[in-house]
């Protein structure tokens, strides 16, 4: 998916993790961010929400690869295989993140933020989020088209969205 929105204000920010905070806190279910491009981002953006030490346990930011391989066990394989931008290193950071830090639910984004560092096959703006829960693991696929800050900030958002999105599909079904 190609990002054609608008850069998400503070405000909206600050109010997704709210609706995060309260679907986890409904499902009883705790969180942990395991982040690179973001550089902790989604982290800030939970922990800005008063009482979120109740559904918040910490955050992982895994910029290097080497970080990766020893917090999250991204698999060095995996890394050589696919680069630490794919859908196979954002699944294998939140299923690491998830065991690691004992969570019900941990989120991973790994992406290129620009304005260097994107190639033809991996170009400046591409992400990956992943989600792991007791439910199993999503992975989306993201092309944002703006500065490293948009692009950090819509990453965010995204990481937060498919967070939400699967505590409240959660949520519905019990």
């Amino acid at each position: 998916m190609t990002a054609e929105r608008a850069e998400p204000s503070d405000g909206a920010l600050v109010d997704l993790a709210r609706r995060v905070g309260g679907a986890l806190r409904a499902g009883g279910r705790r969180l942990a961010t395991v982040e690179s491009c973001t550089g902790g981002l989604v982290a800030h953006l939970i922990t800005e929400i008063p009482g979120s030490s109740d559904y918040f346990v910490g955050a992982l930011v895994t910029y290097s690869n080497e970080l990766k391989e020893a917090l999250a066990d991204v698999p060095a394989d995996v890394l050589e295989a696919h680069g630490a931008v794919s859908a196979q290193v954002a699944r294998a950071m939140a299923e690491g993140a998830r065991r690691r830090l004992a969570v019900d639910v941990a989120v991973a984004v790994t992406g290129v933020a620009g304005p260097d560092g994107g190639s033809a096959a991996k170009p400046v703006g591409l992400t990956y989020v992943a989600v792991a829960d007791p439910d199993g693991i999503d992975v989306r696929r993201h092309l944002w088209d703006g500065d490293r800050t948009a692009n950090k900030r819509h990453s965010a958002a995204a990481a937060l969205e498919l967070v939400l999105e699967r505590a409240t599909a959660t949520a519905r079904a019990r």
